[in-house]
């Protein structure tokens, strides 16, 4: 079968290559082998093949923590109506392949009315969207500021707070030709490469400050976010695309209380079993037009690295849609 395979740490547009690798064993007691429909690359992929979680990861490895796929062939033990069942296979990597064999209770089923372009898109941010505003944002939450605004994840939790009545306040980096993608969601959008920017942020949070941070950024930036989290609030820490971690003045004791969320955290528990409860609230929102992922190019497997390798100009925007069957 056809596969994405990093032989070593790096950069993804680097170590990346396809090639034709033995396709999986029949199913053992428990398992099955899912025939992928659908797949995506998302940063948690490219940070995974950077090293960064080397404790967890080995290599070579096939990446790919998103996507969807149909069950072809199960295990002994494994009911037989899961045949021909459409599932999200979770619990690793290894998506950017054309089968996968995995445990049955990793494989989250797809609701009928879900398209696979939508359900492929179902797994981290939605979920971490999901899982983050209902833990963090009860009665009382009112000031509530989102770092990478302008992300598909700052996308769905403006959606998410706006539901619960709180228009949040979003800092983004002011990348030319970006921005949120609908600014009624926001109370005020700050760009971090204008001067006064920390001022402007502080008049929009207002003196108390914010009752919850949501901070994929890290770094300088995270910490002035934090700078202006309420001492009885909440920041929470989910991510790190700058690359640089936190001041470590967020986590002396004084100020908003740190919590660190890891979506895998909540998935690995309990063998998975309980994943299908935990999907219900995101496909439930995905049927009704909610926590949309933008598609933008569509490219067989066999054209990922190059189009990884490709220029990033003049791409359109929006998540790489692979079909891993070509």
């Amino acid at each position: 079968m056809l596969a994405a395979v990093a032989d070593s740490p790096g950069r993804l547009a680097d170590v990346l290559t396809i090639r034709d690798v033995d396709g999986p064993a029949a199913p053992g007691a428990g398992e099955v082998v899912v025939r992928m429909l659908a797949a995506t690359v998302n940063p948690s992929d490219e940070v995974s093949v950077s090293g960064a979680y080397g404790s967890r990861t080995s290599f070579p490895m096939v990446p790919g923590f998103e996507g969807v796929g149909v069950v072809e062939a199960v295990g002994p033990g494994v009911p037989g109506r899961a045949l021909g069942r459409r599932v999200l296979p979770l619990g690793s990597a290894e998506n950017w392949q054309q089968y996968k064999r995995l445990g049955h209770s990793w494989c989250v089923p797809v609701p009928d009315d879900v398209p696979d372009e939508v359900a492929c898109f179902a797994y981290i941010n939605p979920l971490t969207a999901t899982l983050m505003v209902d833990r963090f944002c009860g009665p009382g939450v009112r000031e509530v500021v989102v770092t990478a605004a302008g992300s598909a994840i700052g996308r769905h939790l403006a959606e998410l707070l706006t539901e619960r009545g709180i228009t949040p306040v979003g800092i983004v980096r002011g990348t030319p030709g970006r921005g949120v993608a609908d600014a009624a969601r926001w109370r005020a959008v700050i760009a971090t490469n204008e001067p006064g920017w920390r001022e402007r942020l502080r008049a929009a949070v207002g003196p108390r400050g914010a009752d919850v941070t949501f901070d994929c950024v890290g770094g300088a930036v995270g910490g002035d976010a934090f700078a202006l989290t309420a001492g009885g609030g909440v920041f929470v820490h989910y991510g790190l695309l700058s690359g640089t971690p936190l001041p470590a003045a967020c986590f002396t004791g004084g100020g908003a209380r740190v919590e660190l969320f890891r979506l895998r955290d909540t998935v690995q528990k309990d063998g998975g079993r309980h994943l299908p409860a935990l999907f219900a609230p995101v496909f439930d929102n995905l049927r009704r037009g909610r926590l949309h992922t933008a598609v933008g190019p569509r490219i067989g497997l066999g054209e990922l690295a190059d189009h990884l390798k490709g220029p990033t100009t003049g791409r359109r925007a929006g998540k790489i849609l692979i079909d891993p069957q070509r």
